[in-house]
């Protein structure tokens, strides 16, 4: 990522007052897996200014068509990908109808600057928030998260916002088309991939079908989120993207919304449940506990903000939405190709576990969906 140095300059002067120069800087590249195909980078700028110490965080945000791993998206669904994909979604987060309708303990980080570069990349220089690690996050994170995003449900679910924003679910359904039913099932039908020895060794004998009697469903699960109660999600509300501010006690800020379009009451607990568990953070032993506690903490996040919420229906929401975006996604088959090390194998092993317990939610939301018809 290369930065103007006449640009670094004019951030410092935002960051620390107009008279202020940069003084001596440098460019901390920071580690990313290209899992976003609309993130192109990811930097940290800090200065010495007039003896005083300043940082920002710069983002590349870019059109899909120059993700590193546009490769491994069939080639036929190329195109549909490139065409359909709202990459420059992440600016909602500082317009209307996201920045003003926060509920308390929610916020957003201040944004310095945004850089045109050409018509497919940005650059956005913003806030660089001093958060905790994700490791540090406690059973109390979880479920203070969950109330603040019930909180930012209730406040965004009023049916004039609802109605500009389109119809019910279509974000969540392409992706669930694109990746999951069209890039993940059919490696369910690939029997080599079920016998390499990084799977067999990581996954159960019934793992397989399972994913498969889960895939099956899939439509009539998102068919039942539509017919749900409404509302303006966070969309990718991981504990990656709330941080938590030293300094700030009570307080989260958002960061990379997406599915910015009305979803299920419960959509954003699905992320907040597993986000640090796909990143190898938590363990899926861990996962019960959290999953005990978010749905009641978002309904009462909801009912503070004056919105009446029903547990089971925030429930299916949660793990409606949970299931047909993560559980046919969660295995890294993508890995396969790569030096078969220890490190992998611990990845499998973490991997096939969560998968386990998306599917045994699955299952379970499977039953509830049938009852319901």
């Amino acid at each position: 990522m290369e930065l103007s140095a006449t640009e670094v300059a004019e951030v410092a002067k935002l960051v620390l007052g107009p008279d202020a120069g940069p003084g001596s800087w440098h460019v901390e590249p920071i580690a990313y897996q290209s899992g976003s195909p609309a993130t192109g980078g990811l930097a940290r700028v800090r200065g010495d200014g007039d003896g005083r110490a300043w940082s920002v965080f710069v983002k590349l945000v870019h059109h899909p068509r120059h993700w590193p791993l546009l490769h491994l998206v069939p080639e036929a669904f190329r195109e549909e990908l490139c065409s359909t994909l709202p990459w420059r979604q992440e600016l909602a987060i500082w317009e209307p109808p996201f920045a003003d309708h926060l509920p308390d303990g929610l916020r957003i980080p201040v944004l310095h600057r945004i850089t045109e570069l050409d018509d497919d990349r940005l650059l956005l220089w913003m806030e660089d928030v001093d958060a905790i690690t994700d490791g540090d996050w406690t059973l109390d994170h979880y479920r203070r998260a969950a109330f603040a995003l019930g909180g930012l449900a209730a406040r965004r679910s009023a049916p004039d916002l609802l109605a500009a924003a389109g119809e019910p679910g279509w974000a969540l359904r392409l992706l669930v088309g694109n990746r999951v039913m069209r890039g993940a099932v059919p490696a369910l039908d690939d029997d080599r991939l079920w016998t390499h020895p990084l799977v067999a060794s990581a996954v159960d004998a019934d793992l397989r079908d399972d994913l498969r009697r889960i895939a099956a469903a899939v439509p009539a699960i998102l068919d039942r989120l539509d017919t749900l109660p409404q509302a303006l999600a966070h969309g990718d509300a991981s504990p990656q993207n709330l941080l938590v501010p030293r300094g700030e006690p009570g307080v989260f800020v958002a960061i990379d919304v997406a599915f910015q379009c009305p979803l299920a009451v419960g959509f954003d607990l699905g992320q907040l449940l597993v986000g640090l568990a796909h990143a190898g953070h938590v363990g899926a032993a861990a996962l019960p506990g959290i999953h005990d506690v978010i749905v009641p903490a978002y309904v009462e996040g909801m009912r503070a903000y004056g919105v009446a919420a029903d547990p089971d229906t925030v429930a299916y929401g949660y793990v409606g939405g949970l299931v047909t975006r993560a559980a046919l996604t969660s295995l890294p088959f993508e890995t396969l190709g790569a030096p078969q090390t220890e490190q992998l194998a611990t990845v499998w092993r973490q991997r096939g576990a969560l998968t386990r317990f998306l599917a045994d939610l699955g299952l379970d939301l499977i039953r509830s969906t049938a009852a319901h018809v």
